[in-house]
């Protein structure tokens, strides 16, 4: 095998940066889980966020693109991103019990005295860690729900006399009478209703490290992309998926051997040792701070002109139109990266597969990421080639559809680890090389970091915080099931509409992958400008 010596930074720069934060960004869901956070303050932080590095991405780049320090900045914000993420495991512990485990079995329901609710009262409003919780109880064909208080003494939330009473007295009385007081009953409990961590230092460092860590990560990456085609050189935008594939390796790699390594430094501990993370963390942004001063920025002399000749292009209907559709592609991929989890543990409970559920979730991502995305980002550059780069998106669209619907009709969450290993690649891989190869191909020179961060920013930022906030909507007004459908149906859609647009207009006015666009500079313009004499 021969090694292409000049691609080999690139490709170790993408690895080690989306590894150094592979170590931690899939485990931040558990731990805000931990803490008491709900999906809804999640759901908004992530909203917010979006919008910042809407804003932030085409500011940086353009700030890349034009300062002569463009190696050195990039360099410390890589730094910043990878060490912000990791210091979100470090922060300080809340007080109280962690609810480490929803299920619980062969409890005494009689055992549990009710709780004093004037000293309850008191032991809130101090936040001292006494924490409440709402469960489902299962005693032989007999199911009531009821409220729980957990008290802040322990690490780990555990029913029994000493460390839970019931809440709800009137409720509670009225169940008692319904149950016998032999059944040991299997007990579900829903997260803590934990107002006081909103109001906690460790929460608002939370809010600040992650919204500025996925600022500025998603930054780096479409600034990378811009150096990726650079290297590349020109008329090469095919080859971008196989130098991309390898961010996608990194982050499956580093997040099953960080996820390894706490669980063994851990011993079955109640918390988790986040210290293996830190190494892990450390020696990756070593590894890519030597890459990123080996890597080649672009050297063209940068436009002097770069916003005027962005807005020049925004004039374009058919870019317009595509970048519709690139928001609408960054609406779906929220709904299958905040919600499809959520939908999969859901199923897990209605069809008796929770105590296997996190095995599942592990092959999902090994699925995603090592058979569907890596695939199509190495055969990404030949797909665009055969097909086009509108075809190419519009076959994206039409995988997206057809996965959500798989996804909502599966009977069991066995059914979707298949349906991630072949759909997560059209869908979500190929349509990211698609939409950041077409960005080249229409990009002037000189603008290639400002423009990429731009359409970038509508997939990413954009198209991510308005799927999350109607997901959100959708999922807790008609539930997991219908929310897919919808969307499913809305790609289809999608796929319709710009095939139609395509034809009938696009195709006449916008560069495909068979047509090589060059873009001069002004003074080269003007050397093979024909003037009309007078």
């Amino acid at each position: 095998m021969k090694i292409n010596y000049k691609h080999l930074c690139i490709k170790g720069h993408y690895f080690f940066f989306v590894a150094s934060i592979g170590v931690s960004f899939p485990y931040i869901p558990v731990y805000l889980k931990q803490i008491g956070v709900s999906p809804l303050v999640i759901g908004t932080i992530a909203t917010f966020s979006s919008i910042l590095h809407l804003i932030t991405k085409p500011v940086c780049g353009f700030i890349i693109d034009y300062s002569q320090w463009r190696k050195f900045i990039f360099i410390v914000l890589v730094a910043l991103s990878s060490c912000s993420y990791v210091s979100i495991f470090f922060l300080p512990s809340l007080p109280g019990p962690m609810l480490l485990d929803q299920h619980f079995q062969n409890i005494s329901y009689a055992s549990l005295s009710t709780c004093d609710m004037e000293n309850h009262a008191l032991a809130i409003a101090s936040c001292n860690g006494t924490k409440d919780t709402t469960c489902r109880w299962i005693c032989n064909d007999m199911n009531s729900s009821m409220g729980l208080s957990f008290y802040p003494d322990r690490q780990r939330a555990i029913i029994s006399p000493d460390t839970a009473c019931l809440l709800n007295v009137n409720e509670t009385s009225l169940n008692q009478k319904n149950v016998t007081n032999n059944y040991n009953c299997n007990v579900t409990c829903d997260n803590f209703e934990d107002q006081c961590v909103y109001t906690s230092s460790t929460f608002w460092s939370f809010v600040f490290l992650w919204s500025f860590a996925e600022t500025i990560f998603i930054t780096c990456l479409s600034i990378s992309d811009a150096m990726c085609f650079h290297i590349l050189g020109q008329g090469k935008q095919s080859k971008f998926g196989k130098q991309r594939l390898w961010a996608t390796m990194g982050y499956g790699i580093a997040a099953c051997l960080s996820g390894y390594m706490m669980d063994l430094w851990s011993q079955n501990g109640i918390y988790k040792n986040y210290t293996p993370m830190l190494i892990l963390a450390l020696v990756f942004i070593c590894v890519n701070l030597i890459c990123c001063i080996k890597l080649e920025m672009p050297l063209e002399k940068g436009s002097t002109t770069i916003l005027k000749d962005v807005f020049i292009l925004l004039k374009s209907k058919s870019i317009v139109i595509f970048l519709c559709f690139v928001a609408f592609a960054g609406i779906l991929r929220a709904i299958k990266r905040n919600y499809l989890f959520w939908y999969l543990e859901d199923l897990a409970i209605a069809t008796g597969y929770m105590n296997r559920i996190k095995l599942i979730e592990g092959l999902i991502i090994i699925a995603e990421t090592f058979g569907g995305e890596i695939t199509f980002l190495f055969f990404s550059g030949k797909i665009i080639k055969k097909l086009g780069y509108s075809y190419t998106f519009i076959f994206c669209f039409v995988c997206s559809s057809l996965r959500l619907a798989l996804v909502s009709l599966s009977p069991t969450p066995w059914w979707i680890v298949p349906i991630e290993l072949i759909l997560q690649g059209p869908s979500y891989a190929l349509c990211l090389a698609t939409i950041v190869a077409y960005t080249n191909v229409v990009t002037p020179p000189g603008a290639s970091a400002t423009l990429q961060a731009l359409v970038q920013g509508i997939y990413d930022s954009f198209g991510m915080s308005v799927g999350s906030l109607i997901g959100g909507i959708l999922y807790k007004t008609f539930g997991g099931t219908i929310t897919m459908r919808i969307f499913s149906v809305c790609a289809a859609l999608s796929a319709l509409t710009y095939f139609i647009l395509y034809i009938s207009y696009i195709k006449h006015k916008t560069p495909d992958s068979r047509n090589n666009v060059k873009w001069e500079t002004p003074d080269d313009a003007h050397r093979h400008c024909v003037v009309a004499e007078t």
